[in-house]
């Protein structure tokens, strides 16, 4: 089992998910700019409990059960305040979700923070291939993909907070991805 560790990026600290940060992460996720392309397993409305009960149940015990690793996004500007999440998951279908809170959206910290998660996921953990689904509509995220030179594999309709919608499925393969760094 490979513990999450900090990891950081030119603007960013990428630190693990702890049960202090509940409080925190409460007061930013429940926003529908950051919920509404993710997966129905996110309750909307959110409740009051959401964050606490996401990283008790979820996340620390995926974490232990060595198929989780999950980071909180901190600028290094202001280590205390937490502006998204990122996280791996070793299952066939989705390997990385992620948020970001809206005032930071469109100025690469997304894809810092997901080239500092593809790199740990194929470098530390050596998996062979990344795979991650957005809804169609959400161009940002595309956007995060497209950079990292992931290509789309395929189409599907998946459930979202904000109900079915049509679904891009991307991947990268280690190899592609080391090739890519080798060539930036």
């Amino acid at each position: 089992m490979i513990p999450t560790t900090t990891l950081e990026t030119a603007r960013l600290l990428l630190r693990p998910i702890e049960l202090a940060d509940a409080e925190q992460i409460q007061q930013e996720f429940p926003r529908w700019e950051i919920v509404r392309y993710l997966s129905t397993r996110v309750p909307w409305p959110y409740p009051p409990d959401g964050a606490l009960a996401f990283i008790r149940d979820v996340a620390l015990p995926s974490t232990a059960r060595g198929e989780g690793w999950l980071w909180t996004l901190r600028l290094k500007s202001d280590l205390e305040r937490i502006v998204g999440g990122i996280d791996l998951y070793a299952n066939e279908r989705d390997n990385r979700g992620f948020w970001l809170i809206p005032e930071l959206r469109g100025c690469g910290l997304m894809t810092e923070a997901a080239d500092a998660a593809t790199e740990f996921w194929f470098e530390v953990l050596k998996f062979p291939v990344l795979r991650t689904s957005k809804a169609t509509a959400n161009i940002a995220s595309r956007r995060v993909s497209e950079k990292q030179g992931m290509r789309m594999i395929g189409r599907d309709e998946r459930d979202y907070v904000s109900g079915r919608l049509a679904t891009e499925i991307w991947e990268i393969t280690a190899e592609e991805w080391r090739a890519r760094k080798r060539n930036v």
